[in-house]
């Protein structure tokens, strides 16, 4: 199959400068990008076939090699780019090499070296949320600032003062790495000149000193989905770093996580609390008002209740954030001693004492417990 002019592909004219085939590149590899079309089947060869047609473009010899000899100029044998050799520098970079690189980058394969001028997906970014418990049950939306790198207005992203240009590399003649050799050995590294882009900027950019971005705090609107808990992780497309030489943009990850609440225990979809009560009402029996998330519920404690017990309080949890039933409400009777008593109300708890009398019957735990105890000495006699 012949393949497509690539001033068309990219749609700029042949004349176009590098500034305006970055910014057709960025715009149309944002359009096909696979995750942006994810049922899109013939995405991911229209994104390969932008990004051929930048890398072509924007790399001094192999643009001059396609203005001559249109595609025969850049398809050299075993998929390399170009004829002719590239002198001091690093060896000719096959395309696969290239778009090994870039697909490696998205789709989590690929090896080889990386063309220093190859679009590259920015860094993703991570925010830490604290979120009350209500807000992390019920949902809601948080206003959060991040901190990023963005692409340089001023530049545009190409780090270079406006009206001033990138040139090649004189020292790795534009490939990014140089070699050194004594004797038999030969090291290949990152040009010291341009730390690997391949590029020389003469006069840089006065806002990000040629850096090609700079950082900014945005702020961002975040919807809290209901039932979220900690250790969950909510995922906002495209808003993490910006990315280097047109490539995509990261991703952010808001990494949430639930406050201590001052009443109420979560365990999943379960919630637990504690329910104070006197020992009247636990031997007795009566009627409590107990907390909810959604206001307050009417709470049967039957007669001689002990503490420890457990009432559960149906659906009263939380309804999990990827589906199912709410979660429950469990109660924990907690009997208080009372305190501060006056003589009187000291008085009457000695005559109820009396009342009780010999009989073990009104406290089966404490009988039992203390027949065990005399067991267990006994067992220890010679």
């Amino acid at each position: 199959m012949s393949k497509r002019d690539y001033y068309e592909v990219l749609g700029v004219e042949r004349g176009a400068d590098q500034k305006e085939i970055k910014k057709a590149y960025r715009r149309l590899a944002q359009k096909f990008h696979p995750d942006r079309n994810p049922d899109d089947d013939s995405a991911a060869e229209k994104f390969r076939e932008v990004s051929e047609a930048y890398e072509v473009l924007t790399d001094g010899e192999k643009r001059a090699a396609y203005d001559q000899f249109g595609h025969a100029g850049v398809d050299g044998q075993g998929g390399g780019f170009g004829g002719g050799g590239f002198g001091g520098g690093a060896g000719a970079g096959g395309f696969s090499d290239i778009f090994g690189d870039v697909f490696g980058d998205i789709f989590g394969g690929g090896g080889g070296r990386r063309h220093p001028n190859a679009p590259q997906r920015g860094s993703d970014l991570r925010y830490n949320l604290e979120l009350d418990l209500e807000d992390a049950v019920a949902g809601t939306s948080v206003d959060i600032r991040v901190p990023r790198h963005v692409d340089c207005e001023r530049c545009d992203g190409e780090g270079a003062e406006p009206g001033s240009t990138k040139e090649t590399c004189p020292t790795c003649a534009g490939h990014g790495q140089v070699r050194m050799q004594q004797g038999f050995f030969a090291v290949q590294q990152t040009c010291p000149t341009c730390h690997g882009s391949g590029q020389h900027i003469k006069v840089p950019c006065h806002k990000c000193n040629g850096e090609g971005r700079v950082r900014e705090t945005r702020t961002l609107s975040v919807k809290i989905p209901a039932g979220v808990d900690t250790g969950d992780r909510i995922r906002l497309n495209g808003e993490g770093e910006t990315g280097i030489n047109g490539g995509p943009p990261g991703d952010l990850y808001v990494q949430v996580a639930i406050k201590p609440h001052h009443i109420f225990q979560r365990d999943g979809r379960h919630l637990q609390c504690e329910v104070p009560i006197n020992f009247v009402d636990a031997a007795l029996g009566g009627e409590l008002e107990v907390p909810t998330l959604d206001g307050r519920v009417k709470l049967k404690i039957p007669a001689e209740t002990q503490t420890g017990k457990l009432f559960r309080l149906k659906g009263k949890g939380v309804k999990p954030v990827r589906g199912g039933p709410p979660g429950d409400l469990l109660c924990k009777v907690v009997l208080e001693t009372p305190v501060k008593l006056s003589e009187h109300q000291k008085e009457l708890l000695r005559q109820f004492q009396d009342s009780l009398g010999e009989s073990n019957s009104h406290s089966p735990k404490k009988s039992g417990f203390f027949d065990g105890v005399k067991k267990f000495f006994e067992d220890m006699k010679p």
